[in-house]
Formats: structure tokens, sequence, C-alpha cells
């Protein structure tokens, strides 16, 4: 437990915090990784460089602060971004390291203000929100490692089949290197993959969306190839021009909790855009498979048909259901958006509704089926941003 005055100075640097949060992440992610460069075998290079790790944890250590007296608020964060740690590795000595860091980031960047008292106490802090995130991430490891065909960080598969799905998605078969079996998953839970990319230093993980039902012997990943100059894409391009059927990708155990539940029966509907089908994929054919009565509505947005992937298989499922709508629609033709008309059309506001795609896709999506009288209890979302460090 935090003492009466530990909370009270974490709670008075909450405004110091909002003003400069991210000019003491990037001062701690830049000295951190000087003094540890192996942790670049982790993080994502393409959120340091654009800026968006800094500002995520910026974020969170600003929520910690504001919430200092009721930690428990946070906890649906600490869950979510404990799957994203034990998804990419992330281990309890790895904490200390973090802690070090971040307290030294804050006195450099505020000077003579972090007195004695103030790093005191955020050292106090951050070993009570430490202590947290290993706890969750123990559990977390523990059941990945005893689920039947689990284990624990990196495991070699093999490409067994790789599929154009459409302009920009390929779709990647992935089977244990070593003939054993897949453990069962949530569907809408993700993966991670690291590869070695020849010529870089360090490896580089990325975390798809499994996009087909749990199968007892594969994964299914469906990449998006992004441009050729987008620093975020580096992997994806290594993905799509470079591994071939037979070759050998590192894969972590599912993780993630935007997930559906299966045994309900009350309406459910999925929209998403661009390369955020691929979580309602699993999620899609779970409900066609389990509970091909349940009232389901699809909505999907993309570019083009040329770029609107699974619409064949989207189609496929619908038909074994007796209570299925279908929407797509491509921004290239008239009327070519998910709108607010467009999902008070479709949308049962009784039911529950996952949403997924493009950050400003989200954002728009979210805000109307609030505005339309969906409540937060039944609105399942995940922003695939940077997997937070704390």
């Amino acid at each position: 437990m935090l003492s009466q005055q530990t909370r009270d100075i974490v709670k008075s640097t909450a405004p110091v915090l909002a003003e400069h949060g991210t000019a003491i992440t990037s001062v701690f992610y830049r000295n951190m990784f000087a003094a540890h460069p192996e942790l670049l075998n982790i993080f994502n290079h393409a959120n340091q460089a654009k800026g968006r790790q800094q500002t995520a944890l910026a974020n969170t250590v600003y929520a910690a602060a504001v919430h200092i007296d009721h930690l428990e608020a946070i906890l649906p964060a600490v869950v979510q971004i404990a799957h994203k740690h034990v998804s990419l590795g992330v281990k309890s000595e790895h904490y200390p390291i973090v802690g070090e860091y971040l307290l030294k980031a804050i006195k450099e960047v505020l000077g003579d203000a972090a007195t004695d008292d103030i790093i005191e106490a955020w050292k106090e802090a951050y070993g009570v929100i430490a202590e947290a995130f290993i706890g969750v991430e123990a559990g977390m490891y523990k059941k990945a490692q005893e689920q039947e065909h689990g284990w624990n960080f990196f495991k070699p598969f093999i490409v067994a089949r790789k599929v154009k799905e459409s302009g920009n998605i390929v779709s990647f078969y992935l089977k244990p290197g070593d003939g054993s079996r897949v453990p069962d998953y949530e569907p809408g839970q993700y993966i991670s993959v690291r590869v070695a990319i020849p010529g870089e230093p360090y490896t580089m993980i990325r975390q798809y969306s499994l996009s087909q039902a749990a199968k007892p012997d594969e994964f299914r990943i469906s990449v998006k190839r992004e441009a050729d100059n987008d620093p975020n894409g580096q992997v994806s391009l290594y993905l799509h021009d470079v591994i071939k059927e037979g070759d050998t990708l590192e894969v972590s155990p599912p993780a993630g909790e935007f997930v559906l539940d299966p045994a309900k029966t009350t309406p459910v509907s999925f929209v998403s855009a661009g390369v955020g089908i691929t979580p309602m994929m699993s999620m899609f054919e779970t409900v066609a498979a389990l509970n091909p009565g349940r009232p389901t509505v699809f909505l999907h947005a993309a570019r083009n048909e040329k770029l609107g992937a699974f619409r064949n298989d989207i189609e496929s499922y619908a038909r074994q259901m007796s209570s299925a709508r279908l929407k797509f629609v491509y921004s290239d033709q008239p009327d070519g958006k998910i709108n607010k008309d467009l999902l008070e059309e479709y949308v049962d506001l009784s039911g529950d509704v996952y949403v997924c795609g493009p950050v400003p896709f989200m954002e728009t999506v979210i805000r109307d089926l609030k505005a339309l009288g969906l409540r937060d209890e039944q609105l399942h979302y995940e922003f695939f941003g940077p997997a937070l460090q704390l």
C-alpha cells in the first residue's frame, strides 16, 4: 500500500506530467536504449520513430498519477497492456530497468523541480504499479504454458501456405515447426510474429490478429502490405516479398481480450474497415459454426473492391446462418462510407457491437454508436497501437 504522503505527491505532479509527459518519455526511451540496446529486440522501432510509443507511455503515466488513490480504475488498461507484454515476451527483470530510466528522465526534464521527495514518491508508486503488471503477466504466462499444446515466448512455425486475399492483403497459414498442434484461442485474439530481417541489427516484432476460427493444427494471419515509405511497413514488406511457403517464422501464443463471447445468443454486429476485418473473420466464422441462428450483422468498408478482402468467405459463412445481414461499402463509390445512418439501419442496439479499423474510422463509428444510444458495456473495440511499457 502507498502512504498518503506518496499519493498526495504523485497526484500533485499530474499537471506537470500532462505538460511535460512526452518530453519525459522521449528522454526515457533515448537513455534506456543507449544503456540497454538489447531491448530494441522487443520494442517497435517504427512507433519509436513516429513518437507514438512516447505519447502512449506518457498518457499511461499520467493516468496512473490521476488514479493513484484508486489504481483499480486502471486495471482494465493494465490487463490490456499485460496481454501485449506477454505477446512480446516482456519479463519481470525488465521492470527495474524501466523504472530506473523513467525516474532519471523525470529528473533530467524537470531539473530542480523534481525534488528528492517527488522522485522518492514516484519510485514507490512505480514499484506498486510494476508489481501489479508482473503479477498479472505471471498468471498469463502460466496459463499459456500450461494449456494444451501451449508454450511461452516464441516458437518456430512453418509457413504452410501463402494466399493472396486482396490487392494488399496476404494470408499466412502457420503450422508448428515441431509437428505439434496449436492451442485453442478465443475469436479476436492475436499472435506476435518475430523476424530477423537481413541487415537489421535487432529483431522486429509485430502483432497480427488470428483471422480464422480456431483450428487444431494451424494459425492464420492476414497481413496488409504497408506503403514502401512507411517505417511501420518494414515487417509487412518482408513478409509479403521475402517470406515463402516452407520458411520459418517465430510466433508467440495467442493473446488479447478483444474477443467474442461465443456462448451469447443476443444480437451481435461487426463493424470494420480495411485490415480491421481480420479479427472479425475469426468472430464471424465462429458464430456461423457454433450459433448460426444468432442475429448477426457484418458491415465492412474498403477503398475499393480490389482492396476488399474476404467478401466471398463472409458471404459463404452467412449462407450457413438464418439471421445474418451483410453490407460492404467502398469509398470509391457513391455512399461508400459506414456513417451514422447506415449504423442506425443495420445495427441492433440491443446487442453487442465489435469495431475495428483505422483510428479515425473507429473514433467516428464509436461516437456515432454512442449517439444512437449504445451503452459502453455493449461496445467492444481495441486500438491496435503501441504496446505500452510501465
